[in-house]
């Protein structure tokens, strides 16, 4: 590797320290004008600098990975869909932006949803729109993980200690967080909810339905557990994206205990070896530590420890309708907020529920990724009562894939064989997509009532037009 261009992100990283280029230069052993070539990206980062930085600020070379361009790349598209459709601002551009000013890029996501809000409360029946409301806090939450990569170092730690010191182990997991309960915090566990779970605080009493199997029960005690002696932990993490007390905040801080928990339950190191030694085979997994599909493979995207990586996935879960319900990646992978490209497979998953599918796709930019996805479903057990289901998505770059015990009998080098998908037809590139449902962005259609096409939006110039 001769070196990469990250000027935006080594200087954001020296302006956080209060470092001058004459400082930080001298630390590195380098000229002021080569740093300061660096952070305008005339020269490339290269590996010695690369490495002599990790050693200044204690940082994984992986900090200066273009991990979240590709998502910041799809939104933006979204986001700037008049400019782009108009010709004012291109792919180039946004990409551009993205990778070299990622925090430029996201205040400019922000704005644009503040300005998309702003437009719908001030359409006519809406009255008085009143002050601008705070970005959708699910939303948000999604964005706080993706900032993190996924992975929460501090609070795995705690969590991993945690279970090492009342002995956590695959499939003794509910008596000894019950134990640590009632005698380190004198909450006692009853099995008679009529709902999922509800705690008492002023009897100190964690009601769970006994509808819940085992590994559910430990999940909501670990939870429990994870706030009651980490509690000002999780709060101070919520607090460091969103202001103490609000809405956000608390689902920041609930979303911090459920990653708790999990790590509490699949401690990184012991998990981290099983997961290598089944090659990341979930059911087995989840059979082994008596935990649902989801579950485990939320654990497995978060498996981001420094000098201890497992695969870098990413998570998706979906409903029936398409609509995403959760994202996580650990590599920035290119949702899109407005759906999901009905070619992938967490689509198909619903056809056949409770079976693993696996698909190799591609996206615009050339990167291919091995997707599995399975349907999960939620109920209260009783007759009649509606259920939840949902198809997960969990997926990786094929670089990674051999390691997956999915990627038997696939032949990854085939790239002809992966199955071309998008971030979403919004932001999605592709002209020649016969599954398209909105015409394609920065492009005229060819409209041409003597000509039929299987295109379902032909453009100017591309599949379709027959004046080519």
């Amino acid at each position: 590797m001769s070196g990469i261009h990250a000027g935006a992100r080594l200087r954001h990283l020296r302006e956080e320290r209060a470092l001058t280029q004459a400082e930080l230069a001298r630390r590195l052993g380098i000229s002021p004008s080569y740093l300061n070539q660096i952070e305008h990206d005339a020269r490339p980062l290269t590996v010695p600098v690369l490495l002599r930085l990790t050693e200044t600020f204690g940082i994984e070379p992986g900090f200066f990975a273009d991990h979240d361009t590709g998502r910041l790349v799809a939104e933006l598209r979204e986001t700037l869909a008049a400019e782009v459709t108009a010709g004012r601002v291109t792919t180039g551009d946004l990409t551009d932006l993205a990778s070299r000013l990622p925090a430029v890029a996201q205040a400019l996501l922000d704005l644009g949803r503040r300005n998309q809000d702003l437009a719908q409360r001030l359409a006519p029946g809406h009255g008085d729109p009143g002050p601008l409301p705070p970005a959708a806090p699910h939303e948000e939450i999604g964005a706080f993980f993706h900032r993190r990569h996924n992975y929460l170092h501090e609070t795995d730690l705690a969590a991993e200690h945690l279970a090492r010191e009342i002995g956590v182990r695959p499939g003794e997991a509910p008596r000894a967080l019950a134990n640590r309960l009632g005698a380190r915090h004198g909450v006692r566990i009853a099995l008679d909810a009529a709902q999922p779970h509800h705690y008492d605080r002023a009897t100190r009493v964690l009601h769970l339905s006994p509808r819940l199997r085992p590994g559910q029960q430990a999940f909501r005690m670990a939870v429990r557990l994870a706030v009651a002696e980490h509690g000002d932990a999780l709060s101070a993490l919520a607090a460091e994206d969103f202001p103490e007390g609000t809405d956000t905040w608390s689902l920041a801080r609930t979303a911090v205990a459920h990653y708790f928990a999990a790590a509490l339950l699949l401690p990184y190191r012991a998990f981290h070896a099983a997961a290598e030694a089944s090659r990341y085979d979930v059911e087995r997994l989840a059979a082994r530590h008596g935990l649902g599909f989801e579950t485990v493979c939320h654990r497995l995207g978060t498996l981001q420890r420094p000098r201890l990586r497992g695969v870098p996935f990413s998570l998706v879960r979906v409903d029936r309708a398409g609509t995403v319900t959760k994202r996580r990646s650990a590599t920035g992978f290119p949702f899109s907020r407005s759906g999901t490209c009905p070619l992938w497979n967490v689509h198909e998953a619903f056809a056949a529920p409770g079976r693993v599918h696996v698909q190799v796709t591609v996206l615009p930019d050339g990167r291919r990724h091995l997707w599995i996805a399975r349907t999960v479903t939620r109920h209260r057990g009783g007759w009649g009562e509606p259920g939840a289901t949902f198809a997960v998505g969990l997926g990786c770059e094929v670089g990674h894939a051999g390691r997956l015990v999915y990627s038997d009998g696939l032949d990854l080098t085939d790239a002809s064989a992966a199955v071309p998908v998008g971030p979403g037809c919004r932001a999605c590139e592709r002209l020649d997509c016969v599954q398209r449902s909105v015409p394609p962005l920065g492009h005229r259609l060819a409209v041409d009532p003597d000509r039929g096409t299987f295109v379902p939006f032909p453009v100017r110039g591309g599949p379709g037009d027959g004046r080519r």
